[in-house]
């Protein structure tokens, strides 16, 4: 059987991306996704928890994603879980988790498209909006944060 990495958020923006250049002139952009969750404790306080993201996106859609995600910005993500270990400042060995983004879906419209939203692929450039998408569109009155 095979097995599946698959993630889907639906977040905003912690800040604007981060975009640099490998030695091979790939383009890569960074940034941190906040997600959260709302419930009501069994005294019926309202609770609620925040996750954050670290989002990588490269090549083209690192390129479209530096240009046209901003802070705040409420924003559809899928792609893949991956780990990478790496050494503190203080000398310990120390793991993170990122999503490797292979789809990223602007909500609640941008530059690039007419009150709608664009969803680019990593070997795409950005694309007319497409009707064919799996995925739902989506308000942000309908997500509550």
């Amino acid at each position: 059987m095979s097995s599946i990495n698959k993630v889907i958020l639906i977040g905003r923006l912690g800040g604007d991306p981060e975009l640099r250049y490998t030695a091979d002139g790939s383009p890569v952009a960074t940034f941190n996704v906040a997600t959260s969750e709302t419930w009501k404790d069994k005294s019926g306080n309202k609770q609620e928890r925040t996750e954050w993201h670290r989002v990588v996106a490269w090549r083209k859609l690192g390129e479209i994603s530096a240009e046209y995600l901003k802070k705040g910005k409420l924003v559809y993500i899928e792609g893949r879980i991956q780990s990478r270990e790496f050494e503190g400042k203080d000398g310990l060995k120390r793991k993170m988790y990122e999503i490797i983004a292979s789809n990223m879906k602007m909500i609640g419209g941008g530059p690039q498209t007419e009150g709608g939203s664009g969803r680019w692929k990593s070997e795409e450039g950005p694309p007319a909006v497409r009707d064919d998408d799996f995925i739902p569109e989506i308000e942000e009155d309908d997500i509550k944060m």
